[in-house]
């Protein structure tokens, strides 16, 4: 009976664990012909495709960022930055003669970015994430997760080490006197690739005075091309980096937070290799609320 109940409690706790991706399979494909499939895949399942780049100005990386009506409503009722959850990523990794085509696990975001809000959504978010399954299935059958795990009940307050910031502790870029001059100021700087950064999605909610950035950093010295080779670029689908503008108040997720919500099982030596990479992200993204 004690051997039943052991297994019985270690099958449970592992089916508490999320991962931050989930892996949609390999292709031999394309980089142009496997984006168009992915794209059409999101679209003809009701999802809105909102911006595309290449991480690191690599043509063997791809993300397509895409959202969803639904999505975009449920998360901006939060109001401490639930909007940074609109944006769903998928990832495109070229190595040799295949891609591996991944996504971010909507459940380890949401958890993440929702807090305790997450429960009170939680079954539109089921039928979120199966509808992304159910779409993407066209490109592969794998859907195993990896990148790394994390209890799911300890993603509301996950912080990487001890001393290290939680969600709660954003970083504030810049307080502008409204709503308006910040979307002018923040969309005229990417416009004109301020600090080496391009745009690759917003999604504005104008009856909110909310306002997401998706941004790619590709800057040679301090962005992308700097850190991601040494992270792992097979989790680029944790890329683009946001700002958010709420009401007059521009802030961004705090780079060791966000950095290691999107590479957990980074070792502390790794990380260390990188540790002037969350303030030249702050340096990046400051330049662009200027």
């Amino acid at each position: 009976m004690s051997i039943i109940l052991i297994a019985a409690m270690s099958f449970q706790l592992k089916a508490q664990t999320l991962s931050p991706y989930i892996k949609v399979g390999d292709v031999t494909e394309s980089m142009s012909a496997i984006s168009q499939k992915v794209i059409k895949a999101l679209k003809d399942n009701g999802f809105t495709v909102i911006g595309s780049y290449h991480p690191a100005k690599k043509s063997s990386l791809k993300v397509i960022a895409f959202t969803r009506p639904e999505l975009k409503y449920t998360v901006v009722q939060v109001a401490d930055r639930g909007a940074l959850a609109a944006a769903m990523r998928v990832g495109l990794v070229k190595k040799g003669n295949k891609i591996t085509v991944s996504y971010t696990n909507p459940e380890y975001i949401l958890r993440a970015y929702l807090q305790n809000d997450y429960h009170k959504y939680k079954s539109f978010f089921n039928k979120f994430s199966n509808d992304i399954k159910q779409a993407l299935s066209e490109i592969g059958n794998d859907f195993t997760p990896f990148g790394g795990e994390i209890e799911a009940k300890k993603l509301k307050k996950y912080h990487y080490k001890i001393m290290m910031p939680y969600f709660t502790d954003p970083v504030e870029l810049k307080e502008f006197s409204s709503f308006a001059e910040g979307v002018k100021t923040i969309e005229n700087n990417l416009r004109n690739h301020v600090g080496n950064t391009v745009l690759v999605y917003k999604i504005k909610f104008r009856n909110k005075n909310v306002a997401v950035y998706g941004i790619g950093l590709l800057d040679k010295e301090d962005g992308e091309p700097r850190f991601l080779p040494k992270i792992g670029v097979e989790n680029v689908a944790g890329m683009p980096y946001e700002i958010i503008l709420q009401g007059k108040k521009a802030s961004m997720l705090h780079g060791k937070y966000r950095l290691a919500l999107y590479w957990p099982d980074l070792s502390m030596g790794t990380f260390m290799k990188i540790m002037s990479t969350p303030g030249d992200i702050e340096d990046m993204l400051e330049k662009n609320c200027e």
